[in-house]
């Protein structure tokens, strides 16, 4: 399951396939779901431990593998595939998806034979404010050179507070509504070249900008906007 946007903190991801409050075991009996994260966080002290003890798992191509490959199926592999990067694009009415050059899920669906599932949550984005440095700005390059350096986004955000004001770090009360896309089942090929997975990526854009086009104007998004993918 391919998760879209990441916004600020991935709030609808933790929230549907981490901890199940959605209820994904009732909507999709028989399978199993682990969310997939940046492997980083894995290093730090009882944080290691918090993410373990929810299921979550290191979202580096190992862990893909083995899940993938699990005897008997029904394993299911949710990961957020902007990553770090998407985090930095995160506003409210933001529609920049940065997938345009990330294929490394592609290639490994290829790989095992697996179906790639869209999933985009509709107002993760409007759950947190962003201050964006400007192009250039020493902010900006020094958030740009820790995510090179570490793969971490450091946003600069901002929501509610304790108190109401916002100042804090709670997210808005914002509904966040989840629609879950038709599978595009993938041919199983163990080492793809890459001419295949380009065929395979544009078409895994195709079903997306579909999903979200199908949906948009249920939740308030006018029908002249559209996805754009960097």
């Amino acid at each position: 399951m391919c998760l879209h946007p990441h916004g600020v903190l991935s709030v609808s991801a933790f929230g549907n396939f981490a901890i199940d409050a959605s209820g994904f075991g009732v909507l999709f009996p028989g399978l199993r779901v682990w969310l997939l994260t940046l492997p980083a966080w894995f290093r730090v002290p009882l944080l290691r431990e918090y993410l373990l003890a929810g299921g979550l798992v290191s979202s580096d191509r190992r862990s893909l593998d083995y899940l993938l490959s699990r005897p008997g199926g029904g394993h299911v592999a949710a990961i957020v595939v902007g990553g770090a990067p998407e985090a930095l694009e995160a506003e409210p009415g933001a529609l920049r998806m940065r997938i345009r050059h990330r294929t490394g899920f592609v290639r490994c669906a290829l790989h095992h034979g697996a179906s790639l599932v869209p999933v985009f949550s509709f107002g993760e984005n409007e759950l947190f404010h962003q201050r964006r440095p400007p192009p250039g700005s020493a902010l900006r390059m020094l958030q740009e050179r820790v995510l090179r350096m570490l793969g971490l986004a450091l946003p600069l955000f901002h929501a509610r507070g304790v108190f109401q004001y916002d100042l804090g770090l709670l997210p808005f009360r914002r509904a966040v509504c989840s629609v879950v896309g038709r599978p595009l089942q993938l041919p199983r090929v163990p080492n793809p070249p890459p001419e295949a997975v380009s065929l395979w990526h544009i078409r895994y854009l195709r079903r997306l900008q579909e999903l979200f086009e199908r949906h948009k104007e249920e939740f308030g998004i006018p029908k002249e906007r559209h996805l754009h993918f960097l």
